[in-house]
């Protein structure tokens, strides 16, 4: 076994998937091929949510592309605007959607939903590509998830450049089911879906992303340290993605949402990769 396919071993592992299952998805060897010195890496550490300075030196508030996407919540927050994205102690970082009164129109953002709530995202300044040099991401978090009717929490990538590729590490649409998503085109698209138990309460959620060929990737996705899949994400490699951390509202959720404030929590967010050298 190389350098480089051992340690691919070792970090796919600690997730908690079998050796037969790695195997078998084509996982383990992929990103094995060069023969070169390779070494792990982290890129965004864990305690990027321990005051608002790490906060800001690792993450931009909003979307990559403004306030709005497809649900009916438009997102406000700014180093001087705390209301719906604020640090709570422990590093702990809370995105807190709440309901408005008065009409601010619809969402710029297909499909145009009314904007209903205002609420809260960031994204990670730093952008995931799968490459030769890089060929291994992981990326993880722990998430105190909203899952009310017309509430919709993520934790996703999706393309820098052009939509998709997409994967969704975390995605609750007004129940109790995560929905694992990538996204090839708007058409072509692997989904497992699995239940939570009580998703209102701290769960682990993890997508390890590993380089199988020179256009595709495999993400395996993980719930608490347990492997539930792996799906082939192809096209990704070399496609810049943007890490997003949002509370949308409503949309794929529901169009019935709560009156009541929501709370999405979120700590200990990592991305790690390896680096060939």
């Amino acid at each position: 076994m190389t350098e480089h396919n051992a340690l691919s071993r070792r970090r796919l592992l600690t997730g908690g998937a079998t050796v037969a299952a790695v195997t078998a998805a084509g996982g383990l060897g992929a990103a094995g091929r060069a023969h070169a010195a390779e070494t792990w890496e982290t890129v965004l550490n864990t305690d990027s949510f321990a005051s608002y300075q790490s906060l800001e030196a690792n993450w931009n508030y909003r979307y990559p592309w403004g306030s709005d996407h497809n649900g009916s919540a438009r997102m406000y927050a700014s180093p001087s605007d705390h209301n719906h994205v604020f640090l709570s102690g422990g590093g702990v970082l809370t995105l807190l959607a709440t309901r408005i009164n008065w009409d601010e129109g619809t969402s710029s953002s297909t499909p145009h939903l009314p904007i209903r709530y205002h609420s809260g995202a960031i994204h990670a300044k730093h952008q995931i590509t799968v490459t030769n040099q890089f060929p291994n991401y992981e990326v993880k978090g722990e998430f105190q998830a909203p899952s009310a009717p017309g509430t919709w929490p993520a934790f996703w990538l999706t393309g820098v450049n052009s939509w998709p590729p997409e994967s969704d590490i975390l995605e609750f649409k007004g129940d109790n089911r995560n929905w694992f998503n990538t996204f090839r085109t708007s058409s072509d698209v692997s989904s497992t879906i699995v239940p939570v138990s009580s998703p209102g309460s701290w769960h682990g959620y993890r997508a390890w992303i590993t380089k199988v060929n020179n256009t595709d990737v495999d993400i395996h996705y993980y719930l608490d340290g347990t492997w539930k899949a792996v799906h082939r994400g192809a096209g990704f490699v070399g496609k810049p993605l943007w890490l997003i951390y949002n509370l949308q509202m409503e949309g794929s959720s529901g169009n019935s949402g709560p009156t009541s404030d929501t709370y999405y929590r979120a700590r200990n967010v990592y991305i790690g990769r390896t680096r060939v050298s």
